[in-house]
């Protein structure tokens, strides 16, 4: 072996990184710190306000006809709209991943909408289409329909500004993927809702589990929307969200700061499986599926 290729052995592969430590410790400490400040201590904050009157306070606070009502309220919500965005979710990544079609990128463009709106004109838009004075009202009304300011209009909403959130992570996985694997499936005598099951389902089934947590975290905490639309009854119409302002507004600051704690809990049990579900769908990319 040559002189120049044992010094070449000698030599260590430089990293990527060519900035010094100090900057590399500045780097990591501004981002802990922002963490902290925006983040962790208002998290801790919430809990500290919380239980700030006792335990029973707590309890007392959650228990309450209204707390409980608009708790339930948003666990139906999220149960009704994260099915119907799940349908719509698979549908349409289908669509857009698995064909070719005229319209394609309009329709990708109509599933983006809702991140461009803002939820208090989707809930606008839904009080003029339903409301008592709206397109469709004077019919609903004549038929004893209520959409608007009842459980039907605070559906709607959120299904409107949750619904990208499926397909959004579907639509690349499904087109990186290609449509090999399907074709090879149809090619051996399998049907489509088998092709389904057992071969596109099972590729996507992180992505999948992904988008539908995401949806779910943004459904229980979606506020612009449903405010509209809710018309703040208490008892009837007020998801947790709505129910945390009331009790603000009222100056019932230990109750708000409680409901306000179950929400927070949810929240970081989104982010637990959220983190679980990158780490999972990581290592199969990097291994391959087993």
């Amino acid at each position: 072996m040559s002189d120049y290729a044992l010094a070449a052995q000698r030599v260590r592969p430089r990293s990527p990184i060519t900035e010094a430590r100090p900057v590399k410790a500045v780097l990591i400490g501004l981002t802990l710190l922002f963490i902290g400040l925006f983040l962790l201590f208002p998290l801790a904050v919430v809990f500290i306000e919380a239980f700030r009157g006792g335990f029973g306070a707590y309890l007392a606070a959650l228990s309450d006809p209204d707390a409980l009502s608009a708790i339930k309220l948003t666990l139906l919500v999220a149960a009704i709209a994260v099915p119907a965005n799940l349908v719509f979710g698979v549908a349409a990544a289908w669509a857009v991943a698995k064909y070719k079609f005229r319209g394609k990128t309009f329709l990708i463009t109509l599933i983006d909408l809702p991140f461009s709106v803002s939820p208090v004109i989707s809930g606008l838009i839904y009080v003029i289409l339903f409301g008592s004075q709206g397109y469709l009202g004077p019919w609903l009304k004549e038929h004893g329909l209520q959409i608007v300011f009842a459980v039907p209009g605070i559906v709607l909403a959120t299904i409107f500004v949750t619904f990208p959130f499926v397909a959004r992570e579907l639509i690349p996985l499904m087109e990186e993927q290609g449509t090999q694997d399907e074709e090879a499936a149809l090619s051996l005598g399998a049907g489509g809702l088998q092709t389904f099951l057992r071969v596109t389902l099972p590729n996507v089934k992180w992505g999948l589990m992904y988008g539908v947590l995401l949806c779910n975290a943004r459904a229980m905490g979606e506020f612009g929307a449903v405010s509209v639309v809710s018309g703040h009854i208490r008892g009837l119409t007020n998801t947790m969200p709505l129910h945390i302002e009331i009790l603000y507004n009222d100056y019932q600051w230990a109750a708000a700061f409680a409901v306000a704690s179950v929400l927070a809990l949810l929240a970081l049990v989104t982010l637990v499986i959220k983190t679980a579900l990158e780490w999972r769908f990581g290592h199969e990319l990097a291994n391959g599926p087993r």
